[in-house]
C-alpha cells in the first residue's frame, strides 16, 4: 500500500483547521481563531458556525498549498464527527462529504476526544501501549486507557462540570477578561499557591467532581468582598494561584491512583487544559516522584487542530475503517 494522503477538516468549536497528512506525517496544520466571540465572553455556536463557514474553503486551500499537495493526490477525506457544536460540526462535515464526493475518495469520521488522544503520535517522543491519558478540556474530564491507536476504554470521568469550565467559570467570577482560562493561568504564575485553601472533589473510583469548587470559590468572595470591597483586586494573583493548585491537584490525585492500581507508567495528557502552564509543570513534579515516562503535546496540538484529526485518520485509513455519506454530525458522541 502507498502511504495514504489524507485531508482532514476540524470544526468542533470555534477553530477552523485543515490539515493534510502523508504516511502518519503531519505536511500542514493550518488554524483560523474566530475572535468574534471575545466581545461576549464565551463562544457563541451561532456565529461560531457562521464563522466556520467563511473561513472553511480558505484554510482548506492553505492547508493543502502549504502541504503541496494537490487534491488529485487525496486519497481520503476526514473530519471531525463529535462531540462538539452541532452547527459548527454541519459546517466541517458537509464540507468533507461533498469534498470526498466530488473527489470519489473514501470519507473518515473522527472522534473529537480519540484524536486529542493520538496527537501524541504527531511528533517523538511518542508513548508506548497501554498508557493513561488525562484528556482535559472545556466539555471533558477523562482518565482513558489507551491500549492502541483505536483502542481507548475511558477508565474515570467527571460527574458533572469539566475542570475547564471550572478553570472559565472561576475567571469570569474573578473579572478576567476571555479567553478565562488562559487568563487565570497567566496571572497565577504571578501568586501564591498557598495563600487560600479550596476543597479538593472526592469522588468514587477514578472519576471527577467539579460543582463543588465553583460553589466554594463563588461563596469564599462573596464573604470576602463583604469584609473588603477591594478583595479581589488585592488579591487576584493569589486566587488564581489557589485555585489552579486545588484543580491541578484533583486531577493528578486520581491519576496517582489510576497508574498505582493499575501498573502503567506512561502517562499523557491531552485536550485544551493541556497547554495549562500550571498543570504541564506539576505533571513533570510528579512524574519524578512516582516514576512516570509523561508526555506532554506541543501548545498547538493542544487546542483544537486538524492534525490531530489527521493523525487519527491516519489510523483509521490503514483499518478501512471509513463512513458512508449518510453519515451525520453527532454533538454528543462518545467513544
Amino acid at each position: 500500500m502507498t502511504e495514504p494522503t489524507i485531508l482532514a477538516i476540524e470544526s468542533s468549536c470555534d477553530e477552523t483547521s485543515a490539515a493534510v497528512i502523508r504516511g502518519g506525517r503531519v505536511l500542514s496544520n493550518i488554524i483560523a481563531t474566530q475572535a468574534v466571540h471575545e466581545q461576549y465572553g464565551g463562544v457563541v455556536p451561532e456565529l461560531a458556525s457562521r464563522a466556520h463557514q467563511q473561513n472553511i474553503i480558505p484554510v482548506v486551500t492553505q492547508a493543502l498549498l502549504t502541504a503541496n499537495v494537490d487534491k488529485s493526490e487525496l486519497n481520503a477525506v476526514a473530519f471531525t464527527r463529535g462531540p462538539g457544536l452541532l452547527g459548527a460540526l454541519l459546517v466541517g462535515c458537509s464540507f468533507a462529504k461533498s469534498f470526498a464526493l466530488g473527489l470519489g475518495i473514501p470519507l473518515i469520521e473522527v472522534n473529537h476526544m480519540q484524536a486529542h488522544i493520538l496527537a501524541h503520535f504527531i511528533d517523538d517522543p511518542k508513548p508506548s501501549f497501554p498508557f493513561l491519558c488525562l484528556t482535559v478540556s472545556g466539555g471533558h474530564t477523562q482518565i482513558v486507557r489507551v491500549n492502541n491507536y483505536l483502542d481507548m476504554q475511558i477508565i474515570g470521568q467527571t460527574t458533572d462540570d469539566a475542570v475547564g469550565e471550572a478553570f472559565d467559570k472561576t475567571a469570569k467570577m474573578l473579572g478576567l477578561p476571555y479567553p478565562g482560562g488562559p487568563m487565570l493561568d497567566k496571572t497565577a504564575a504571578k501568586g501564591n499557591p498557598d495563600a487560600f485553601e479550596f476543597p479538593v472533589g472526592n469522588m468514587p473510583e477514578y472519576n471527577y467532581s467539579f460543582s463543588g469548587i465553583k460553589t466554594s470559590v463563588l461563596y469564599f468572595l462573596r464573604d470576602k468582598v463583604k469584609e473588603n470591597p477591594d478583595f479581589v483586586q488585592e488579591n487576584l494573583a493569589d486566587i488564581c494561584a489557589s485555585v489552579q493548585k486545588t484543580l491541578i491537584k484533583t486531577l493528578l490525585k486520581k491519576l496517582v491512583k489510576a497508574s498505582k492500581d493499575l501498573g502503567i507508567k506512561e502517562v499523557a495528557i491531552a485536550g485544551g487544559v493541556s497547554a495549562n502552564s500550571g498543570l504541564r509543570q506539576a505533571l513533570q513534579d510528579y512524574a519524578k516522584k512516582h516514576n512516570w515516562n509523561v508526555y506532554i503535546p506541543a501548545f498547538q496540538y493542544c487546542t483544537d487542530n486538524a492534525a490531530m484529526i489527521a493523525m487519527s485518520a491516519h489510523f483509521q485509513y490503514l483499518k478501512g475503517d471509513f463512513a458512508t455519506q449518510y453519515i451525520s454530525p453527532e454533538p454528543r458522541l462518545k467513544f
